[in-house]
């Protein structure tokens, strides 16, 4: 199976469990880094924004409460997961949400202020492909805000890193949600991709400029923003 048709089958399985199991998995610091980013998103009523891999619709909720003037767009790929997300974006008249692929955006260029991709980019076949969409629906000035795992600078924190993703975690899947094999891609996914300077040059190189990187939790994760450069239009 191809990695694009295994994540998809991965999310389809969890969608019922994923929100209580990512709370317990990142002892529930995908909130606090969530909300440490957005201190850096300065959204305004009347921007587009999408969120792309928006899952369940919790990170695509926090910027339609934060702009409620906004129209923000969710995609995702898993029919199972947008259907969670269905549910908990019901009451709120700016939210849109639409199945699609990451690689192959479903928008016109230049289409979008910002565009926000949260524990998204890794289960992606491939991180360039994706970034270079990410730039090409960016309007110029607009910014992309990535927020993923990664890998810890220091080496002892780095093992346990490694022990718990690897051993802890996929167990924490089988007793809790019956799905020891589909948390094991987590941390397939997490250990092969990529570290933050890495991450930073494929931006660089898709057009993004003036980047910053937010290290959070020892650096077990990490956000990257870049910004579209004005009077840049489409793909570089």
């Amino acid at each position: 199976m191809d990695k694009e048709k295994k994540v998809q089958t991965i999310f389809n399985a969890i969608s019922g469990d994923y929100d209580h199991m990512n709370n317990i998995i990142s002892l529930n610091q995908h909130t606090a880094w969530r909300n440490r980013t957005m201190q850096e998103m300065f959204l305004k009523n009347g921007h587009k924004i999408l969120d792309v891999c928006c899952g369940t619709g919790d990170w695509t909720i926090q910027l339609a409460e934060k702009a409620p003037g906004a129209n923000v767009t969710g995609l995702d790929f898993s029919g199972n997961m947008l259907e969670v997300a269905k549910g908990k974006v019901e009451d709120y008249g700016n939210i849109t949400l639409i199945q699609g692929n990451a690689m192959d955006l479903p928008f016109e260029d230049d289409s979008f202020n910002f565009v926000t991709i949260g524990f998204g980019l890794r289960n992606l076949p491939d991180y360039r492909q994706a970034i270079e969409e990410f730039h090409r629906v960016l309007i110029p000035g607009g910014v992309l805000v990535v927020l993923e795992t990664s890998t810890p600078e220091n080496r002892i924190v780095n093992r346990g890193f490694d022990f718990y993703f690897g051993k802890i975690m996929p167990k924490l899947g089988g007793v809790i949600a019956g799905r020891t094999k589909e948390y094991e891609w987590l941390y397939e996914s997490t250990s092969t991709f990529l570290t933050k300077p890495e991450l930073k040059d494929m931006m660089t190189a898709a057009g993004f400029t003036n980047m910053k990187i937010l290290s959070h939790t020892l650096g077990t994760a990490a956000t990257h923003i870049g910004y579209k450069p004005l009077g840049q239009v489409g793909s570089v």
